[in-house]
C-alpha cells in the first residue's frame, strides 16, 4: 500500500502543474514541516478532524460537509458524515468505517461537520451534529471498526456547530438554535452516563435570551472551549465577534433560567471586538513565561488567549483577518497585545482562488505542543507552524501548503465578466496529537494530510533532536 500511495502522491505533484478547469493547480509548499502519510477522505470535503488515542491505537475521526460519496468499503453511495480512520501507522492511514449524515436515508447528501470523542466509563464515545444540522447524536465507538449508534442527546434544532465535549468533567457543549433563543446559543448537557444525557442549561450573550426586547441581537455563538476553571465563548465567528471569559464552576451550578441575570452571573470578562472581525474560536495558553519578562518581579508569566477570526469570501473580498493574542491574565480586563498575519505576498495568495486567511487552531492540549508552537488554518495559505513561547512577538516557524488533486473541488466568484473558478487548497481546520504529529484536513476535498515538524520547529519542541 505505501508504494502504491506515494505513487498517488508523485502523479499529484506532476498534475498539479497542468492548468485546472479556469484556474491553475499548484504543487506541495512546505518551510519546516514534512508529509508523513495522507489519506484522500473518499473525496469528501472535511470540516473537522479529532484525534483519540484508544485501545493502543491513534484513531482519526473527521467530521465532513455536505455532499455524497461512494463508500469504498460498503461499495455503496453514502451521505458524508463522519470517517473513521486508523492513524497509528501514520505513514500507512486506513479507513475504517464511515457513519453517513443521516442514518435514516444514508445514500442522500448529508453532513456531519462536528465530532469530538471522549473516553467514559471505560468505553470510548463520539457526539456529532447531524441530520442537515438539526440535531446530536452518541455513537459507541470502542471498536472504531463497528460503531454503533447510542442516542440522540438533543434534536429539532437549526444551525448546529462546533461542538466542544470536555472529556474531564464530561460535560459536552451544544452550539445551536432553537425556536425560543434569539440567536444561536450554547445547549449544555452532562454526558456522564452518555446513553441518558442530563441537560444543564442553555446559555448566551444577554439580548440572545427568550422574550428579551433588546434592538440589536449579538451576534451568534460559533464554538466554546474549556480549559482549566474557565470556558471561553466565541460569538460571530467573521464579524461584529465578542468573546466570553466564563467561570466553569458558576456556569454549570448556577441558576439555568435564562434572565439577564443569571447570564451574566458566571462572566468574568468580555472582548468586544471591532465589527469586522469574528470570534471564530478560541484557545487558551495559560501559564506562559515570557523570556523577555524574566527579571521582571510582577507579570513574568501571562495567561493568554488565541482568537480566530474566520475569513468567509474568496479572493481577498472584504477585510483582512488576523490571528490575535489577548493578555487574560487579568480576565476581568483582557487586552490585546499582539497578532499573526501571513503576508499575502508570500504566495500571491489573493491570486490563488478560494479563501485566504486563518479559520482556526488546533483545540489538543497536547503537552509536545502547548505553549510552544500553535498550528494555523490558514485556507489556501495551507497550514502555519507560529512560535508562540513569546506571545507579545508570535513568529511563523513553518508551514504546509499541499498539492491539489483530482479531486480538490473549485472554488467560484462572480465578477463582472461571469463566473471564474480556481481549485485551491481549503485547509480548514488542524489537530495534533501527543505523539507530535499535525492532521490537516481541506474544505475543497483534497483529503487527510498528515505532517511533523522538521528543522528549527522541530528543536522548538524537541531540542537536540
Amino acid at each position: 500500500m505505501r508504494i502504491e500511495r506515494f505513487g498517488v502522491l508523485i502523479l499529484v505533484l506532476v498534475c498539479s502543474l497542468a492548468p485546472v478547469g479556469e484556474g491553475f493547480g499548484h504543487p506541495q509548499e512546505s518551510h519546516n514541516m514534512t508529509l508523513v502519510g495522507f489519506h484522500d477522505l473518499q473525496g469528501r470535503p472535511a470540516y473537522q478532524p479529532t484525534i483519540h488515542s484508544q485501545g493502543g491505537r491513534w484513531i482519526a475521526y473527521v467530521g465532513l460537509h455536505s455532499g455524497a460519496e461512494v463508500n469504498s468499503l460498503a461499495e455503496r453511495l453514502e451521505g458524508n458524515g463522519t470517517l473513521i480512520i486508523d492513524v497509528t501507522d501514520a505513514a500507512d492511514p486506513r479507513t475504517l468505517a464511515h457513519i453517513p449524515g443521516d442514518r435514516l436515508d444514508p445514500g442522500e447528501e448529508s453532513e456531519a461537520q462536528m465530532v469530538r470523542v471522549c473516553d467514559v466509563s471505560g468505553r470510548t464515545y463520539l457526539v456529532r451534529d447531524a441530520a442537515s444540522r438539526t440535531r446530536y447524536e452518541v455513537w459507541d465507538v470502542t471498536a472504531p471498526e463497528d460503531p454503533r449508534y447510542v442516542t440522540v442527546i438533543v434534536d429539532g434544532l437549526r444551525s448546529t456547530h462546533k461542538l466542544y465535549w470536555s472529556c474531564d468533567d464530561h460535560v459536552v457543549y451544544l452550539p445551536s438554535l432553537d425556536s425560543e433563543w434569539r440567536a444561536r446559543n450554547t445547549k449544555i448537557f452532562d454526558l456522564s452516563d452518555p446513553a441518558r444525557p442530563r441537560f444543564i442549561r442553555d446559555f448566551g450573550l444577554v439580548g440572545q435570551e427568550p422574550g428579551s426586547q433588546l434592538e440589536h441581537v449579538p451576534a451568534p455563538i460559533h464554538g466554546p472551549i474549556a480549559h482549566g476553571d474557565k470556558v471561553f465563548f466565541a460569538y460571530g465567528s467573521s464579524n461584529h465577534g465578542t468573546v466570553q471569559i466564563v467561570d466553569r464552576a458558576k456556569l454549570l451550578n448556577g441558576d439555568p433560567e435564562p434572565t439577564p441575570e443569571n447570564l451574566l452571573e458566571p462572566q468574568i470578562g468580555r472582548i468586544d471586538m471591532p465589527i469586522i472581525w469574528g470570534g471564530h474560536s478560541t484557545y487558551p495558553l495559560l501559564g506562559v513565561p515570557i523570556k523577555e519578562f524574566e527579571k521582571a518581579t510582577v507579570g513574568n508569566v501571562k495567561a493568554i488567549l488565541v482568537v480566530a477570526s474566520e475569513v468567509v469570501r474568496n479572493e481577498c473580498e472584504g477585510p483582512r483577518h488576523p490571528l490575535f493574542f489577548f493578555d487574560i491574565s487579568e480576565p476581568q480586563h483582557p487586552f490585546p497585545v499582539s497578532n499573526f498575519l501571513v503576508p499575502e505576498k508570500s504566495g500571491n495568495f489573493c491570486e490563488r482562488g478560494g479563501r485566504f486567511g486563518p479559520h482556526s487552531v488546533q483545540e489538543s492540549f497536547a503537552p509536545v505542543f502547548y505553549k510552544k508552537i500553535i498550528f494555523v488554518a490558514y485556507f489556501n495559505a495551507g497550514v502555519r507552524a507560529v512560535d508562540v513561547r513569546d506571545p507579545f512577538a508570535p513568529r511563523e516557524v513553518g508551514y504546509f501548503i499541499p498539492a491539489t488533486t483530482d479531486k480538490t473541488k473549485p472554488v467560484c466568484v462572480e465578477r463582472d465578466d461571469g463566473q471564474r473558478c480556481n481549485e485551491a487548497i481549503q485547509t480548514n481546520n488542524v489537530e495534533v496529537d501527543e505523539r507530535g504529529l499535525i492532521y490537516i484536513v481541506d474544505r475543497a476535498g483534497t483529503g487527510l494530510h498528515i505532517l511533523k515538524l522538521a528543522g528549527e520547529a522541530r528543536q522548538i519542541v524537541s531540542p537536540g533532536s
